[in-house]
């Protein structure tokens, strides 16, 4: 199927009657002792409905279209009502013709911490800075619609990235940690404000390459998709010598890096010289994935 027949196709499935986020929240709390369990189970439950229940675009999609994604929050502390944790966030998309979901986000959160009081309502006002909780799970859901409409049509995500931005402009003066320049490399703040960057748009181009040309057509043509995603993957190589260690690019490899040791290991060969060596590169913490990938 051409790229902008499954773009249309895209569109149309977006004119149903669901909200966009089909996701399952996860509270663990392994880690924790001599605290009232209920309260986490009341906070499993109420976060599950607010992110599923919550209208976080003007789209409609069907509901079998909606975006599979998780959310497992690892409680490490709990002091009276503030609670310390990490936050994983992943999201998927189906691939055209196929019953494989693609991972398109795979993030882990180190600075999640939040005050949450036993039944009180979570509701988000795009307007005001809340609560942190609210705050954070607003942002990890405007970004995973990004990432999946850039995994769609070009710059697909962008108004989901303004949403995701204003929420970090909200929340830089409340004083919880990730929302500012301040707070590190690898944040909240710089996960939007890169990807808006103009520096960074051919990492968004690589990633609608690698789906649409790539792993969309596949089913059909395996050599062929299997040669697209190498290009897009070349298009990273070249952000690198720009821009090593950016944090997109880390991210890129966090949710993909199984996946395309999967991709070039075994089917249709293709030319891989250069493949392995730019990828230990780019992403050396996966060296022990590239070295088995073989045609």
């Amino acid at each position: 199927m051409n790229k902008y027949l499954i773009i249309t196709f895209f569109s149309f499935l977006l004119t149903g009657k669901a909200q966009e986020l089909n996701a399952t929240v996860t509270v663990n709390t392994d880690q924790v002792t001599n605290v009232n369990m209920q309260v986490f189970k009341t906070l499993q439950t109420s976060l599950n409905e607010f992110i599923n229940k919550t209208k976080w675009s003007t789209q409609n999609v069907e509901q079998n279209e909606q975006i599979e994604c998780s959310f497992f929050i690892n409680v490490s502390e709990v002091n009276n009502t503030t609670f310390v944790a990490t936050l994983q966030v992943q999201a998927s998309r189906p691939v055209y013709n196929s019953i494989y979901n693609t991972p398109i986000l795979n993030i882990n959160d180190k600075d999640f911490v939040f005050r949450y009081l036993e039944f009180e309502s979570l509701n988000y006002n795009p307007n005001s800075f809340d609560s942190n909780l609210i705050a954070t799970i607003a942002f990890y859901s405007y970004m995973i619609l990004a990432y999946d409409a850039d995994s769609f049509e070009i710059g697909g995500g962008t108004p989901y990235l303004d949403l995701a931005q204003n929420v970090v402009n909200l929340a830089q003066g409340s004083g919880y940690k990730g929302w500012a320049q301040a707070d590190g490399l690898q944040n909240r703040y710089f996960l939007v404000n890169d990807m808006l960057s103009t520096t960074f748009e051919p990492i968004r181009q690589a990633f609608f390459e690698y789906h649409v040309n790539g792993l969309d057509v596949m089913a059909n043509d395996v050599k062929k998709g299997k040669e697209s995603i190498k290009e897009a993957l070349s298009t990273l190589f070249k952000i690198h010598k720009i821009r090593p260690n950016a944090y997109l690019t880390r991210v890129f490899f966090d949710a993909k890096s199984d996946e395309i040791l999967s991709v070039f290991s075994g089917g249709p060969s293709v030319d891989l010289v250069d493949l392995t060596d730019n990828l230990n590169r780019v992403s050396p913490t996966n060296s022990s994935k590239w070295s088995q990938i073989k045609n």
